[in-house]
C-alpha cells in the first residue's frame, strides 16, 4: 500500500485537482492508494481571517466567506459532471451554511477561542477531501472517502494538538484492514480528542497525517506530492543554480525541514523513521521529475554537504555578564522564563568563558523575550552582575547539513572562508556533536548572497562568478564589453570563471540585471537607462548586494575616482585605468590600499602604467619577492611616443597632435598628454608601488611646452598656439636631428627622486628604437644592478587598454 499526500497548491483549483486525478488513476493500476490532501491553497489563512474579523466585530468577515464560497462552488461546476454535480453541489453548500453559522456565532459572542478557530479551519480539508473524492468516483469507482477525525486521536490541545499514538494506530490499521477500496481520500491536518471534539495537528498536519497513516499500514512509500520537484540544495527562488536532491536521509530532511525547507514538515519525518517508511518528494505538475528518494541509507553520489538552507527574521539574544562565571543555573533561568512564555529557541550557542549565552528566536517573539528575560533577571541586573539581556533584530540563520560532515574535514574552514570572502558577517556559530549541521547567524540583508556563495562553494564545478558594474563605455569601455563577450564561454571552460556585466552606466544613463546584461544589445537599452550620479550607481551596486562584486572605473572623471573608498568599504572590488586615484594625495592612496586590505576586497589599477602591459603586476613581483627597485627610466606615453615618432621636417607639430588625437592616441583635450602631468602621474604611481612616499609635487616636470600653450584656456586655443609657436618645435627636431638622436619623453626615478620631460636619446640607448605608440620601461634593482628588467610594449590605444582592464578582471577572478 501506498500513502500520497498533496498539499495546498496541488489542489488549489480545478486544473490542479484534475492532475492530481490523473495521478491517482495511474496509480490505482497498480497499488491501493490511501490519498491525503490538504485545503485549497490559502483557504486555511482565509478561514483564520474570517474568524478574526467576526471576532472584532468587523462584517468584512461575510466577504471572506463569499470568497471561500465561491472558490469551493466553482471547482464543484468544473470538475463533477453530469446530475451528480447538484447532488454534490447541494452537500458543498450545506457544508459552507455550517460554517458560516459557527462564523456568525463568533461575531455575535466576541470570541475566537482555539476550540471555534479548530473547527472553522478543519473545513478546508472536510470541503476539499470530499470534492476530491466526489470527482475520483466519476472514473475510478473502487474510491471513497474517510473522515480523519474517526481514526485519529488527540489530546485537547487545540490547534496543535499531540497525537494518541496507540489509539490512532489501531484505529487507522483496524479501518484499513476492512477496506477494500482502491483508493481511500483522507482530509490531512484535522483529527478528534477523546470527547469528540475537533482538533488539528499545527503547522504541517496534512504531511503529519499521512506519516501517521503511511506508518500504521507499514505502507511501501509515502509520497509528499508539491509544487517543486523534490527537495533542493538551496532555495530555488533565491538561487537559480540550486537543483533536486535525488536521494537524502531522514536527519538531513529534518534538518533542512527545521531550516526553512517547505516542503516538508519535521515532525512527519518521524514516524516514517520510526517504521523505516521511504519518503519521496515529488511535483503535482512534473510528475515524471525525479523527486527527492528520503530513507536511512541513501545512495548518494554528492559529496558530504547535501542541502543550504535558512531561517529568514531571526533575533539574537545575548544574556552576558561577569556575575554568570562560575555560577550554575544561568542557563536553566533563561531557558525556563522563554519556555513559559511560549517563546521558541532556534539556536544556541554559549562561550566557553561563560561570560554570554547566545539564543536565537523568531523576530515576533523578541520583545516579549527582552521583557520576561529582564524580568527573571532583574535582582542580577540591578547589581550589575549581568546586564540587560541585549537584542539584535534584523538576522536570519543560514546551515550547512550533511550527514557525511563529521568524515571530512575542512567542512566549517570553506563554509565560512567563502562567507567571509564575501563580506557576509557571521555574528553567531552553532554546530552539534553530530556534525550534521553547522549553523550561523548572519544579517538578513546577506542571506541571497550567502546562499550564492556557499551553494558555488560546495555544489557548483567550482565556477566562480564574477559581478561587473561598469561606469564608462565610450571607446575603451565599448571595446571592454566586446572583449568580455567574446571570451565569455572560454573563461568559462578553461578558467571556470563566469563573468556577468550586471551594471552599466555612461555619463547619464544607467542600466542593470542581475542575469547579466545582454552584451550585443547594451548600447541600444542605456539610451532609455535610468537618470545617474555617482551616488545612485554606487547604491544600486550595494543594494544588489552580490557576491564579487567587481565596480570598473573606465572614465578620467575625479569625481568616480572619489567613490572608490565608498565600493572597498562595502567588499566590492574595484578595478581602474582612472589614473587621479593612484595619483593624488599620498595619503588618499594609502587608505584606499587599506581599505582593500581591511575589507578583503581588491584594488587594481594596471592600466594606470603602460595600459595593457603588465608593468605593476612586474614591480609587485619584484617588492614582493625581496628586491628592491633603485632606479626606473621609462617612456610612458605612448601617445607622446607616437607624435614625436611621426614629427618631422615634413609635417607640422600641429598636424602630428591633430593625427594623434583623431586617432584615439591621446586624451580628447591633448593637452592632458602633452603638458607631462599624465607622464608625471605614472611614475609617481610606479615610485608609490616600489615602496617611497611621495606626492606629484615632488616630481620635476621638465615642459617642451611654450608657457602660452600650457595657459590656453580651451582646447581649440591651445591648438592655435602649437601653429604659432611651429618655430619652437621645429626646432626642437632640428637639434635632436643634428646631435643623431630621438626624441623622447622620458620618466625618471632615482634614490627617491623623479622628473619627467622631453629628452634627446642617442643610438645606443634602449629607447632609440622605440616606435609607433610603445612604452617601454627599465627597472634597476639590486638583483638587475646593470642589466635592467625591460618590458616593452603597445602602451597606449583603446584595443590594448580595454585589454589590461580584462586581464585585472580575470586576475581578480582566480586569486
Amino acid at each position: 500500500m501506498k500513502v500520497l499526500k498533496f498539499g495546498g497548491t496541488s489542489v488549489a483549483n480545478a486544473e490542479n485537482i484534475s492532475k492530481v486525478i490523473s495521478i491517482l488513476e495511474r496509480e490505482a493500476k497498480k497499488n491501493k492508494i490511501a490519498v491525503v490532501v490538504s485545503a485549497l491553497g490559502g483557504n486555511t489563512d482565509l478561514l483564520i481571517e474570517a474568524g478574526e474579523l467576526a471576532t472584532k466585530k468587523n462584517n468584512d468577515y461575510l466577504k471572506v466567506f463569499q470568497h471561500i464560497s465561491k472558490r469551493h462552488q466553482e471547482a464543484v461546476q468544473q470538475l463533477i459532471k453530469g446530475p451528480k454535480k447538484r447532488t454534490v453541489l447541494k452537500q458543498i453548500d450545506g457544508k459552507l451554511e455550517a460554517l458560516k453559522q459557527i462564523l456568525q456565532g463568533v461575531y455575535l459572542i466576541n470570541e475566537f477561542s482555539d476550540k471555534t478557530r479548530d473547527k472553522i479551519v478543519s473545513f478546508g480539508e472536510l470541503l476539499s477531501s470530499y470534492i476530491i473524492s466526489e470527482a475520483l468516483q466519476q472514473t475510478v469507482k473502487k474510491s471513497t472517502l474517510k473522515d480523519s477525525r474517526e481514526i485519529i486521536v488527540t489530546d485537547s490541545v487545540h490547534t496543535n494538538a499531540n497525537v494518541k499514538s496507540k489509539e490512532t494506530t489501531t484505529a487507522i490499521s483496524k479501518f484499513f484492514k476492512s477496506n477494500k477500496d482502491k483508493i481511500v481520500v483522507l482530509p490531512g491536518f484535522v483529527s478528534r480528542d477523546k470527547e469528540g471534539n475537533t482538533t488539528t495537528l499545527g503547522r504541517g498536519g496534512s504531511d503529519y497525517t499521512a506519516a501517521l497513516i503511511a506508518a500504521a499500514v507499514k505502507a511501501s512509500v509515502l509520497e509528499i506530492w508539491t509544487d517543486v520537484s523534490g527537495m533542493y540544495t538551496a532555495n530555488p527562488k533565491l538561487v537559480k543554480q540550486a537543483f533536486s536532491i535525488a536521494q537524502i536521509s531522514y536527519q538531513e530532511a529534518m534538518e533542512l525541514s527545521h531550516f526553512g525547507a517547505k516542503v516538508l514538515y519535521p515532525p512527519t519525518v518521524q514516524p516514517a523513521l520510526q517504521k523505516n517508511i521511504p519518503i519521496y518528494i515529488k511535483n503535482t505538475f512534473d510528475p515524471e521529475a525525479e523527486g527527492t528518494l528520503i530513507t536511512k541509507k541513501p545512495k548518494s553520489k554528492n559529496g558530504p554537504v547535501k542541502g543550504i538552507s535558512h531561517i529568514e527574521n531571526i533575533a539574537l539574544l545575548t544574556l552576558e555578564g561577569n556575575g554568570m562565571i562560575g555560577v550554575p543555573g544561568f542557563s536553566k533561568r533563561l531557558f525556563s522564563a522563554l519556555s513559559r512564555s511560549k517563546i521558541n529557541v532556534v539556536l544556541i550557542t554559549q562561550a566557553s568563558s561563560e561570560h554570554s549565552i547566545c539564543v536565537g528566536v523568531y523576530s515576533k517573539d523578541a520583545k516579549m523575550a527582552k521583557a520576561v528575560v529582564d524580568k527573571e533577571f532583574a535582582y542580577e541586573i540591578s547589581l550589575k552582575k549581568i546586564k540587560p539581556l541585549l537584542v539584535e533584530a534584523g538576522l536570519a540563520v543560514i546551515a550547512v547539513v550533511g550527514d557525511n560532515m563529521k568524515s571530512h574535514q575542512g567542512i566549517s574552514g570553506r563554509m565560512f572562508r567563502s562567507l567571509g570572502q564575501n563580506n557576509v558577517n557571521v555574528r553567531a556559530i552553532a554546530q552539534g556533536a553530530s556534525e550534521r549541521n553547522i549553523s550561523a547567524v548572519i544579517a538578513h540583508k546577506d542571506i541571497k548572497k550567502a546562499l550564492v556563495t556557499l551553494h558555488n562553494t560546495f555544489f557548483e564545478k567550482q565556477i566562480k562568478t564574477l559581478n561587473l558594474f561598469i561606469v564608462g563605455v565610450g571607446n575603451v569601455g565599448a571595446i571592454l564589453l566586446n572583449q568580455i563577450k567574446q571570451q565569455q564561454a572560454y573563461l568559462n571552460e578553461n578558467l571556470l570563471l563566469n563573468i556577468k556585466v550586471v551594471g552599466i552606466s555612461n555619463s547619464k544613463k544607467m542600466i542593470f540585471n542581475e542575469d547579466g546584461i545582454d552584451l550585443t544589445t547594451w548600447s541600444e537599452k542605456i539610451k532609455k537607462g535610468k537618470p545617474r550620479t555617482h551616488q545612485t550607481f554606487f547604491k544600486a551596486v550595494k543594494d544588489f548586494n552580490l557576491s564579487n562584486s567587481i565596480f570598473i572605473d573606465v572614465t578620467a572623471n575625479e569625481d568616480v575616482a572619489k567613490t572608490y573608498r565608498d565600493y572597498l568599504k562595502e567588499s566590492i572590488s574595484v578595478i581602474a585605468c582612472n589614473k587621479i586615484a593612484c595619483s593624488s594625495k599620498y595619503s588618499d592612496y594609502l587608505e584606499l590600499k587599506e581599505l582593500s586590505r581591511k575589507y578583503n576586497a581588491s584594488f587594481l589599477f594596471e592600466t594606470n602604467v603602460g595600459a595593457g602591459l603588465p608593468v605593476i603586476y612586474t614591480l609587485n613581483n619584484l617588492i614582493n619577492s625581496g628586491d628592491k627597485i633603485t632606479s626606473i627610466q621609462a617612456v610612458l606615453s605612448g601617445s607622446l611616443n607616437f607624435i614625436f615618432n611621426n614629427f618631422n621636417e615634413k609635417t607640422s607639430f600641429y598636424d602630428v597632435v591633430k593625427q594623434a588625437q583623431e586617432e584615439g592616441y591621446t586624451e580628447p583635450d591633448p593637452r592632458i598628454d602633452l603638458s607631462g602631468v599624465d607622464v608625471a602621474r605614472k611614475i609617481l604611481i610606479l615610485a608609490r608601488e616600489a615602496g617611497f612616499k611621495m606626492d606629484l609635487k615632488h616630481i620635476t616636470n621638465d615642459s617642451f611646452l611654450p608657457k602660452d600653450s600650457l595657459k590656453a584656456k580651451s582646447v581649440a586655443d591651445f591648438y592655435k598656439t602649437l601653429k604659432t609657436y611651429a618655430s619652437h618645435f621645429e626646432a626642437i627636431y632640428a637639434s635632436a636631428k643634428e646631435n643623431d638622436c630621438q626624441l623622447k619623453y622620458v620618466a625618471e626615478f632615482n634614490n627617491g627622486k623623479a622628473k619627467v620631460g622631453l629628452k634627446e636619446v642617442n643610438s645606443t640607448h634602449p629607447f632609440y628604437n622605440l616606435q609607433g605608440k610603445d612604452n617601454i620601461v627599465l627597472f634597476y634593482t639590486t638583483r638587475y644592478p646593470e642589466q635592467p628588467l625591460i618590458i616593452k610594449g603597445a602602451g597606449a590605444g583603446a584595443e590594448v587598454t580595454a585589454s589590461g582592464l580584462f586581464a585585472d578582471i580575470i586576475t581578480l577572478g582566480r586569486n
